[in-house]
């Protein structure tokens, strides 16, 4: 088998395509077949977010050995990051929809004069959040139903997380602007890093192993953030030296305003919808709190091990934001649609197989994370009941990147809005005060979600997002 290469003549093997896809190519996705773009996308963007991924099960790993209250910090806290994990991924969908449109238009100065607009916003925001997060962190957890014990151990651990935003949203745009740019290699090796340096600094730090101090949970804090740091160092050198290609040079680092305005409404929307689903969920770890220390240390574990499916998947999406980006930048709405309709059934083929797995071995796969009889009774109810709305969600979640890609941030925000706040949490919310308690919350999550992916496959089936101008 072999793969087209943009130049006429030339082509490469499967193999040499998955050594592209590792370690970045110079191939041009508006030209190349379908299936290969997609394949020398998405393998590396699928890495990128299992290593995302992996932050948090590896702290979720060493942290459950510090028992219930301490799995129920790092839960809520990563309830509270999760707004922070909205803005970053608007300024990312913001930054990959811009400097993609501009790849496809083969404008190169345009794609970093764009890159630098997100870059200053993402910084400014990381600024204001971390402020506010270290200053009102205690009230924050207070606010998500946190108890006496909770909040004596886990305040200084929120404060770390919160006041860490800056590194937390420059890997994000960061990663945005090289996905945009189709080196979503870059991206994944800058996770990788991070990642090498989070595992090997998390036990040492939690536990206090050789000569480092024994911090418990404050230790996952500052390896997380640690690792994060150092990911974002090797974004920066990556740009200022120059990629194959996005690079900053000094007649780049200027503030246009007309750009950063356009940034800033393309990010603002996305973020809006990130922050619609951060709503939901806290809501439902908040409902889920009423059912104790267990419930939240259940849950917290089972969302961990979804996210690790998610992210993947998310990463498998990715690649169609990219694809419709640089194509309708190149003039090809067709194709780019196209590139949709199949990641979303390669996406499907995958969270299908992962929804049958966590539905037939919850029990076991939360049995590595947790021997308590009610955290694992609870996950295990989590998990299964998340699972079961994959199948829709493989193509909901292709459908939302899409929009993303081609600058439609409305969309998505408005299909949340209604499936989220006027679905899954009134839903939630009757549902924990009936006879299901807590597996009624866990109902509701498939419920929103499907719902989600229904809309969204009709909106992108109008085609209006063919026609936005960025």
């Amino acid at each position: 088998m072999t793969v087209e290469n943009v130049v006429p003549g030339k082509r490469l093997t499967v193999r040499q395509a998955l050594q592209a896809a590792f370690v970045g190519s110079e191939f041009d996705f508006t030209h190349i077949p379908i299936s290969r773009a997609v394949l020398l996308l998405a393998i590396p963007m699928v890495l990128e977010m299992a290593m995302e991924s992996l932050f948090g099960l590896v702290d979720i790993l060493f942290v459950a050995r510090l028992g219930a209250t301490a799995v129920a910090i790092v839960g809520l806290t990563e309830n509270l990051l999760a707004v922070v994990f909205s803005v970053g991924t608007g300024l990312a969908m913001a930054a990959t929809a811009l400097v993609a449109r501009r790849v496809g238009e083969k404008d190169p100065e345009g794609a970093s004069r764009a890159a630098f607009q997100v870059l200053v916003l993402g910084f400014g925001a990381a600024l204001m959040l971390a402020v506010a997060g270290v200053v009102l962190a205690p009230q924050l957890l207070r606010a998500l139903g946190a108890g006496p014990e909770v909040l004596a151990r886990g305040t200084l651990y929120t404060r770390v997380m919160l006041g860490s935003q800056v590194s937390i949203l420059l890997l994000f745009v960061f990663n945005g602007i090289f996905r945009g740019a189709g080196d979503a290699a870059m991206s994944m090796r800058s996770l990788w890093l991070a990642n090498l340096v989070n595992l090997a600094l998390d036990p040492c730090l939690i536990f206090g192993l050789g000569f480092f101090p024994k911090l418990g949970v404050l230790g996952a804090a500052v390896a997380t953030t640690t690792g994060r740091t150092v990911g974002v160092l090797y974004q920066v050198a990556s740009v200022l030296k120059g990629s194959r290609r996005i690079a900053l040079a000094r007649r780049h680092l200027r503030i246009e305003a007309g750009l950063l305005w356009t940034a800033l409404k393309t990010a603002s929307g996305a973020t809006g919808q990130f922050l619609v689903t951060t709503v939901s969920w806290a809501v439902v770890i908040r409902v889920v709190a009423r059912f104790g220390s267990e419930a939240i240390a259940g849950y917290t574990i089972a969302i961990r091990i979804i996210i690790v499916a998610i992210l993947p998947a998310w990463g498998m999406a990715n690649a169609a934001s990219t694809l419709v980006g640089q194509n309708l930048g190149a003039k090809k709405p067709e194709r780019a649609e196209q590139a949709v309709w199949r990641v979303g059934f390669y996406n499907l083929l995958f969270l299908g197989s992962v929804a049958v797995l966590f539905i037939a071995f919850a029990e076991p796969i939360l049995g590595v994370f947790t021997r308590d009889p009610s955290v694992l009774r609870s996950g295990v109810s989590c998990l299964r009941y998340v699972a079961s709305g994959y199948g829709l969600y493989a193509y909901g979640m292709v459908m939302m990147q899409a929009f993303y890609g081609a600058g439609d941030s409305r969309t998505p925000l408005l299909v949340s809005l209604l499936c989220y706040w006027v679905v899954q949490i009134p839903c939630a919310i009757l549902l924990a005060r009936t006879a299901m308690g807590e597996r009624g919350v866990y109902l509701a999550l498939p419920i929103g979600e499907s719902l989600n992916a229904v809309l969204a496959v009709v909106m992108f089936r109008r085609g209006r997002w063919k026609t936005v101008r960025l």
